[in-house]
């Protein structure tokens, strides 16, 4: 046990990124991807060929896609791509890889270099990524017996076995388990509008593997750096955001026991119980000397031609960071709500679309994010998925900037308008909901609501400026929403207080 005082401590963070490309077939084989919704539930093993059981005289061929799309991914992640990257057998005991070692890409890498801006708080901070190379998923094991309970051993399902997948590594750039879980959203984020990956992490198809030591400064001046440890297979941010805060305190309670810090053979892999926050030591880390890395012999090394690179470099749409920014700029979002719009690819196309008829981003947005969210969140589905279309949203902005119609019954316009081929306008006329303007309809509804709430009217007499709130309610009860509120609280001020 160390007797030394801890003045400070410095939590690092580098990251391991899985991401499941989102290919038609997997990485060395023609078996078909099980890496898309399309296929997500299909029976276990039966995504497999002679390649992926690893049978005797099956030769692996590489999936030009799947290195498209992760050049798509360096570029965008400001990396430089290889002209030759080869492929290389990473031997270690796979029970759900068949082959008894994984392809991968050791020494030479397909992107190499690069580097993402992440915001915290307001605060912007470069993260630099190291390199991100191309491999091969393994399959799943499963434990537990339809209905409850579990096996006695484990039962193997390879229709994940040999989906392609890019492996994304940063520098330990990140000091917080705040911004690990923004870089984390970042490339994602980046990732789905590169249509490379469907990002669902619940299914796998994103995996985060935090490297975690913190420096520790004693009060003889001294720093001390724990051993790194990398936490396994983080499937969520909140599991991300819990290991990393768990291992940051946990790591200086363990050096001040026994004093080990960061060296050759000191690494550990360690899991993490969602349900206790708590991370468990799985097994010492192995070092790269320990896999065995040698180049694979049945598959040719790759020469990229910078006509290809370039070819890709232009595929590449607007990206989450510039897109944010343009919406802050060009349409006067906020912060908060231009992050909530690029939050999913097919909302900003949706929201530039309403944009583009409506002509007021402000309004779009206000509209999308909260009457679309909520019926979305209802519905189980995504707000492009309700029916309405951004020519039928647009029609609600302009009724409500003509005074057409009010908010409350604009709300109700938007829900009749999921799943209608009516503008909004006729809608509006068909069902009552345009707004009255005639001074006798509109002062016979206020008499019936001075009425109906003496205590209120009573209360506006006296002074009393939030009754007036239930009056207006009144009166909107009586027209069934068509009355204009703001003519409503003119006329009802004038008679209460004249």
């Amino acid at each position: 046990m160390t007797t030394q005082t801890v003045v400070s401590t410095q939590l690092l963070v580098g990251m391991e990124i899985h991401v499941e490309l989102a290919t038609e077939s997997k990485m060395f084989t023609s078996a078909p991807n099980g890496a898309v919704t399309s296929r997500y539930n299909e029976e276990p093993n039966t995504l497999v060929n002679p390649l992926v059981m690893a049978l005797p005289g099956s030769l692996p061929v590489v999936n030009k896609r799947a290195v498209a799309m992760s050049m798509r991914v360096g570029l965008a992640l400001n990396c430089t791509i290889s002209n030759f990257t080869k492929w290389d057998r990473k031997n270690y005991y796979y029970p759900d890889l068949p082959k008894g070692y994984q392809i991968s890409q050791f020494d030479k890498p397909l992107c190499i270099g690069g580097v993402i801006e992440i915001e915290v708080d307001g605060s912007k901070k470069p993260v630099r990524i190291t390199r991100a190379h191309l491999e091969e998923d393994t399959g799943k094991l499963g434990h537990e017996l339809p209905g409850g309970g579990h096996y006695d051993g484990s039962l193997v399902d390879l229709n994940r076995a040999g989906t392609p997948l890019l492996e994304i590594v940063s520098e330990p750039d990140m000091t917080s388990a705040d911004e690990a879980v923004a870089y984390g959203k970042e490339i994602r984020s980046i990732c789905r509008f590169l249509a490379v990956t469907e990002g669902i992490m619940q299914r796998g198809h994103m995996r985060f593997e935090p490297n975690i030591n913190v420096v520790i400064t004693t009060d003889d001046g001294v720093e001390h750096a724990t051993p790194i440890v990398e936490v396994k297979n983080l499937n969520s941010f909140k599991a991300l955001h819990g290991a990393i805060e768990h291992e940051a305190i946990r790591q200086v309670e363990a050096w001040k026991e026994d004093g080990k810090e960061m060296g050759p053979n000191a690494k550990s892999t360690r899991g993490w119980d969602d349900q206790n926050a708590v991370t468990l030591m799985q097994r010492e880390k192995e070092d790269a000397h320990d896999y065995r890395f040698f180049p694979d012999p049945d598959l040719v090394p790759l020469t990229i031609s910078q006509a290809w690179i370039d070819e890709v470099n232009e595929s590449i749409p607007e990206l989450p960071a510039a897109k944010r920014d343009r919406y802050i700029s060009e349409y006067k979002l906020s912060n908060k709500d231009a992050a909530a719009i690029i939050s999913e690819p097919s909302l900003c196309s949706f929201f530039e679309s309403c944009v583009i008829e409506s002509n007021n981003g402000c309004e779009s947005a206000k509209w999308i994010l909260n009457a679309g969210a909520k019926l979305a969140n209802e519905q189980g589905c995504d707000v492009d998925e309700l029916g309405i279309t951004a020519e039928q949203l647009a029609g609600i902005i302009v009724l409500r900037e003509n005074n057409s119609i009010g908010s409350s019954a604009a709300t109700t316009l938007f829900e009749l308008l999921c799943g209608s081929d009516q503008t909004a306008e006729a809608l509006a006329e068909s069902e009552g909901l345009l707004q009255v303007n005639d001074e006798n309809a509109l002062s016979a509804w206020v008499q019936e609501a001075i009425e109906a709430q003496p205590q209120a009217a009573q209360d506006v007499r006296e002074g009393k400026d939030a009754a007036i709130g239930r009056l207006i309610g009144e009166v909107m009860k009586r027209s069934g929403g068509s009355a204009d509120a703001g003519s409503v609280r003119t006329q009802l001020l004038a008679i209460l207080r004249s």
